[in-house]
């Protein structure tokens, strides 16, 4: 039925393909309104928001098109639920847009019909105003606007899908500016009683991103304006003062309990909860219903409250915060300790196109990186080097103790593993030494031992993004690389096990053992799929498909009939058509904790992102950043619970190992060589 719709608006010439299809897709394809449509400014019709007719006079022209073969014949249902579950889907700007562009086009029409399909439309289109006129004065279902001179928060009715004597209306903030958003998110929480649904849901799309549309510094300095406002407007007596007071302390607690240690380093967010920690302290005489907030902000800042509150009196206040902080800050400090343990995913070059993926910690030495490179490429410690070379090919051997990864890191150069002969002289590996006398360890692996180390580490990948990481790599604000770190750790792990696969499959020469290599890639995606873990099975059903692998049909045709009948069922749920709803459903019934494929995920929100403007009017986009915090709290569906304490079997000792330091050919080219040896072109 939507297709339809779509369909319709693509004959009328409302919608235009940008590939200049004729038929309309859902999937893999793009549309925009036509040039000559998007004057809807001047349209009388956007203005009386008539949009949720047009909707209607849609599925009314729908039955009497012409019918086409690749469209289901349904019957459409003219009804209310119809209507509120298309357009439910759809935000205030596209259906503003909608409705204009409508209303031209049958204006243009009528001018070319002939007098009964113009009487016809003219009637049409009055109805819709009537309806339009209607819906105004019952004020149902439309927009209204805060602040008579220039709208400052635009709020929508929506009703709930409740019977008819059930049925509640509410507003949700369509766009507003920072401040007007805040107090509308201020006014609508509930203190003694537990936070509804819907202000709850305002709360989190807030502090999911608000960086989006102000700094920390002026959420901080908001907050400060709110709480310590005297009497707000002259209308509030001394428990709305309190409540109001609490309402931001309230704000602040969830805050924190979002973003955890994320803004930790924030000198704007030490410094304001230095200073409304101090209000607090106060305000706890005149307002005693505050003293659970300073309980609350004492566990937030780490403190434990020694003191009884006569000594928090004003008089002595700076001495004593002042002390106490000096001893008792040491969560602010949480993150910076962290840095030295942190551990980030290194490359150490074999050759100029190979290289084995080391996750260290950033003070690791350049004699621990090397342990691990010998044992990866099994080849003597005592015999190898690890050498950094500029792109200008200057070269710089490392010391035992140095420390590797802030040396490698630098922009300017890689960090290699050479081989030293008996004179100490440095010599590179060669390309075609790979070949040579390489052994397949993953062979004589348990292939759900392999699959659940794989697992383990992804999650432990995943269990560490924060929900802030997709919102900055989305919209780039401060384009800075540590805002994104951990996610950018798993992207870049999703792209080497798809390399891996494929480096392991064409460095084994023998056919025999390279067919055991696909069959053993087979079930590993299998087990990880059972595993509910969706980023390494996409990866290696990926891998098993890069041209390079996929053209070796000497080994393809040794496949026995059940793994290629198996593989068939797991590229199934790697079918983009449709925008993957193979995957998006399994992915749905599958129970949490699970991995999502985090690239389609960030294509989710990206799509949202550059299909809907961030400001309208110079008002925030507020629908905008709900759909985007929507899509962004589904990780909290998959960390639900986690993952149980099930651990491979120990007689693979050389098994974690493995898995984490991940040997690939980065150079499709050099892939693609590789293939053509082992299998030439006939």
């Amino acid at each position: 039925m939507a297709v339809g719709v779509w369909q319709l608006l693509l004959d009328m010439g409302i919608i235009l393909s940008v590939d200049r299809q004729l038929y309309f897709q859902d999937a893999h394809a793009f549309y925009q309104f036509s040039a000559d449509e998007c004057t809807y400014l001047f349209c009388e019709f956007e203005k009386e928001e008539c949009w949720k007719n047009g909707v209607k006079l849609l599925l009314q022209l729908l039955p009497l098109a012409p019918p086409r073969i690749d469209m289901p014949d349904q019957k459409i249902e003219d009804t209310t639920e119809t209507n509120a579950e298309i357009l439910a889907r759809l935000t205030s700007a596209v259906q503003r847009e909608l409705a204009a562009v409508i209303a031209l086009k049958a204006r243009k029409s009528a001018i070319h019909q002939n007098e009964e399909n113009n009487s016809q439309e003219k009637r049409g289109l009055e109805e819709l105003k009537d309806t339009s006129d209607a819906q105004a004065e019952d004020g149902g279902g439309g927009e209204r606007a805060r602040e008579e001179a220039g709208a400052a928060l635009v709020l929508r009715k929506v009703w709930s899908r409740s019977p008819a004597p059930e049925r509640r209306g509410r507003y949700v903030v369509v766009a507003g500016t920072p401040e007007k958003i805040l107090e509308h998110l201020l006014s609508d929480l509930h203190l003694e009683a537990a936070q509804d649904k819907d202000t709850e849901t305002l709360l989190d799309d807030f502090l999911l991103t608000y960086t989006v549309f102000m700094t920390t510094d002026d959420l901080c300095q908001a907050l400060l304006r709110h709480y310590c406002a005297k009497n707000y407007q002259g209308k509030e007596d001394d428990s709305d003062v309190s409540c109001r007071k609490r309402k931001v302390l309230h704000l602040v607690s969830q805050w924190t309990s979002l973003y955890k240690d994320w803004l930790h380093e924030d000198e704007h967010l030490k410094q304001f909860l230095k200073t409304i920690y101090r209000n607090v302290l106060d305000d706890v005489y005149e307002y005693p219903i505050l003293e659970k907030e300073l309980k609350e902000f004492q566990k937030i800042l780490g403190m434990h409250r020694r003191h009884t509150v006569d000594e928090y009196s004003p008089h002595r206040k700076n001495k004593t915060f002042f002390h106490q902080f000096s001893l008792k800050e040491s969560w602010l400090q949480h993150r910076g300790t962290m840095n030295e343990a942190e551990e980030i995913f290194c490359r150490v070059y074999i050759t100029e196109h190979s290289y084995v993926s080391v996750k260290a910690q950033v003070t690791a030495s350049a004699q621990e990186i090397l342990k691990i490179i010998a044992e990866k490429i099994q080849y003597p410690e005592e015999e190898l080097a690890l050498v950094t070379v500029t792109f200008s090919g200057e070269k710089h051997e490392l010391q035992p103790n140095d420390l590797a990864i802030s040396k490698s890191f630098e922009s300017s150069s890689r960090m290699f593993v050479y081989r030293k002969d008996l004179t100490d002289s440095l010599n590179p590996f060669a390309e075609n030494e790979e070949l040579q006398q390489r052994s397949v360890r993953i062979l004589g692996i348990n292939t759900w031992d392999l699959a659940l180390e794989l697992t383990n580490f992804d999650w432990s990948l995943f269990n560490a993004i924060h929900e802030q990481e997709l919102i900055y790599f989305t919209f780039s604000r401060q384009g800075s690389a540590e805002n994104t770190e951990n996610l950018s750790l798993l992207l870049q792990r999703c792209n080497e096990v798809q390399l891996w696969v494929a480096t392991e499959i064409l460095l084994c020469s023998q056919l025999c053992k390279r067919v055991q290599l696909v069959k053993k890639f087979i079930k590993i995606a299998a087990h990880c799929k059972a595993q509910r873990n969706l980023n390494s099975f996409f990866a290696i059903v990926m891998g098993l498909n890069t041209a390079s692998v996929s053209r070796l049909s000497q080994t393809w045709e040794k496949i026995p009939g059940k793994f290629k009948k198996l593989f068939t069922e797991l590229e199934s749920l790697t079918d983009p058509s449709l925008n993957h709803k193979a995957y998006r459903d399994a992915f749905k019934k599958m129970k949490s904790p699970k991995i999502p494929f985090m690239p389609l995920l960030l294509k989710d929100v990206t799509f949202i992102h550059e299909g809907n403007k961030t400001f309208l009017d110079n008002l925030v986009n507020f629908e905008k950043l709900h759909m985007i915090a929507d899509t962004v709290r589904s990780l909290r569906h998959c960390r639900n619970n986690q993952f149980g304490n099930e651990v491979p079997s120990k007689e693979h000792h050389e098994l974690k190992p493995y898995v984490h330091h991940l040997h690939v050919i980065d150079n499709q080219q050099a892939l693609f060589e590789l293939s053509h040896r082992i299998e030439p072109r006939v």
